[in-house]
């Protein structure tokens, strides 16, 4: 394992970043902790885990994709020889087993610049958005466009295109993805467990912040890579739903009655207000049918609140466009405080 690296990123993870380095320390392996301002002495907890601390610098932009930058620069200094380092949020433990698998896996996968496996939530009952969180992180294994936080990386071609883009405040790992894949890299997904995640959402406050941050990013990273690029279909999908959809109804209330008999103007806006309502429906149904586990309750709560998030990720698009307009730099956007 002398090949390999952990970088783990934080900011005021209290009692999860124990338990994150608590799975990670004590192996014989280096592990780098990049700590983002942190106010809760995150620092020195890392410290007396055995980890190797870099505190970032408050005076520029705090975001994921500087620290795990930073981390990497650090780890290389440590180990000059390291071939894989694997990313691990200060909100996640990782699994025994896992460092093991994906090493094997990249070992063999001469094309692979990324894995990444399962991630299950720690305490899913204990909310309606920790169960929907992690109905999220079940995705289809093989290859994929993309990976989260969590994942093993090859060192050589992660540096080659520059490492993680700093400016990207949301989405960098799929921005990173992008890149390598356009180099003929490829992103796999394996069927293995990885890491279990603690979201912490549990009020509907913390849930829509967590939608705008995703709209902010989806935005963001959807304008660098043109129409063929990462979650344009995402952004659209949302203004077609919180603007679209509400302007469709108004529409046909307010001018349907100028050219049809009242009883149409009812049947047409009728059929426009169920639509949101049969789309709730239809992710629910796709969710059930393809979930780890077959739950109806949460897959119809992930239909109502991907729907309802729509509205979030417009505000978060909204306020990307306001600081792009403004030439300010990416903002961190925090959910869980």
């Amino acid at each position: 394992m002398s090949a390999v690296g952990v970088v783990v990123i934080g900011r005021n993870e209290g009692e999860r970043l124990c338990r994150c380095l608590a799975s990670v320390t004590n192996r014989g392996i280096p592990v780098v902790y990049v700590d983002s301002a942190s106010t809760d002495g995150s620092s020195g907890v890392a410290h007396a885990a055995g980890a190797t601390v870099v505190a970032l610098d408050p005076a520029g932009a705090l975001s994921a994709a500087r620290a795990r930058n930073e981390g990497v620069e650090r780890l290389i200094q440590l180990v000059p020889e390291v071939r894989f380092v694997q990313f691990l949020d200060g909100d996640c433990e990782l699994v025994p087993g896992w460092l093991e698998h994906a090493t094997h896996e990249l070992e063999g996968r001469p094309q692979t610049a990324v894995v990444c496996g399962n991630r299950r939530e720690r305490f899913p009952h204990a909310s309606i958005y920790n169960r929907v969180t992690d109905t999220e992180w079940d995705r289809p294994v093989g290859e994929a466009t993309s990976c989260g936080g969590d994942a093993m990386i090859r060192v050589a071609p992660l540096r080659a295109v520059g490492g993680f883009n700093p400016s990207v405040t949301a989405g960098e790992e799929p921005e990173l993805c992008q890149r390598l894949r356009a180099q003929g890299h490829t992103v796999v997904r394996l069927d293995a467990d990885m890491s279990i995640h603690d979201a912490g959402l549990l009020r509907f406050p913390q849930w829509w912040a967590r939608a705008v941050r995703s709209g902010y990013g989806a935005l963001d990273v959807a304008t660098r890579f043109g129409e063929r690029g990462l979650f344009v279909r995402q952004v659209r999908s949302a203004r077609l739903w919180a603007v679209g959809w509400p302007l469709a109804v108004i529409l046909s209330l307010g001018f349907g009655s100028r050219i049809a008999s009242s009883g149409v103007v009812a049947a047409v806006a009728a059929l426009i207000v169920l639509l949101l309502p049969l789309q709730m429906l239809c992710v629910a149904f796709g969710t059930w049918r393809h979930a780890r586990v077959r739950n109806w309750r949460t897959a119809l709560s992930y239909g109502v609140l991907t729907l309802i998030g729509k509205w979030a990720q417009v505000v978060g698009q909204v306020h990307f466009l306001r600081d792009q307009t403004a030439g300010r730099q990416a903002r961190l956007i925090e959910y869980k405080t």
